[in-house]
């Protein structure tokens, strides 16, 4: 890493934030090449100084942007571009909305311990209908009006409690990596044109029907299974997503 990369721990930008979108830019530039292996999680603590266990948050964030994949005894690995595919922007809401110059909320509806049920069964490969999960709930909200809502869901460990505050922006990489034993080793999302649902539709305060962009994340650890699962709504009117071929751009 340059000597220029710093990260400003007196920020209200969490740190795990500021490092990952550090070595996404270092990334960008080709500071670090497809197929490179990236300094370890004990490095880049001694290097910034800061815990192991925010250098997994932000690891765990490029791991399910796509930008980077983990190998269990091996390392960490700047990953291929996948032209024929659309890679996102690792922008997240706050970001997103600071930098329209609006003023962002985030507010959590719902945190809770839940059983499986079809759904969670179907999306973590499971048949066990008495595995625990957590799930939240939020919704976004820009200048008091609701942009978007979110559900998501990791596997409940007893051992791994979620601490308070760690729930005002519970993005599902950092969850996992602050509950699970497992550093996410890879990612899918899938996005498709909805409409609202009646529960959607109230949330979002949008009549019902509404035209809707609708995301849905799934994490997975080294055994290739499912570790999390997220399904994140947006409002079309008021939302957009930006995509590129790649993610090697000048800066």
């Amino acid at each position: 890493m340059g000597d220029e990369a710093w990260i400003d721990k007196s920020s209200v930008i969490p740190i795990y934030y500021q490092l990952a979108k550090l070595l996404e830019g270092q990334i960008r530039r080709g500071e670090f090449q497809p197929g490179e292996v990236l300094p370890t999680e004990m490095e880049i603590a001694a290097r910034f100084e800061i815990s192991r266990m925010t250098v997994r948050r932000a690891i765990a964030e490029l791991v399910s942007a796509g930008m980077i994949s983990t190998q269990q005894g091996r390392g960490t690995f700047v990953a291929r571009p996948k032209l024929d595919n659309i890679v996102f922007e690792l922008n997240n809401f706050n970001e997103e909305i600071e930098q329209r110059g609006l003023q962002q909320k985030i507010t959590l509806v719902q945190a809770d311990i839940i059983r499986a049920n079809k759904l969670l069964q179907e999306k973590f490969e499971i048949v066990d209908s008495n595995a625990k999960f957590l799930y939240f709930k939020t919704v976004l909200s820009a200048e008091d009006e609701r942009i978007a809502c979110e559900n998501k869901y990791v596997f409940y460990t007893k051992s791994k409690p979620i601490l308070e505050k760690e729930l005002k922006d519970p993005s599902l990489p950092e969850i996992i990596a602050a509950h699970s034993d497992y550093v996410p080793i890879g990612a899918k999302k899938v996005l498709q044109v909805s409409i609202t649902t009646e529960e959607e539709a109230v949330i979002l305060g949008v009549p019902p029907n509404t035209p809707v962009i609708v995301i849905e994340q799934t994490i997975y650890a080294p055994d290739r299974k499912p570790i999390g699962w997220g399904r994140s709504v947006y409002r079309g009117d008021r939302y957009k997503l930006t995509s590129y071929d790649g993610w090697y751009k000048k800066e």
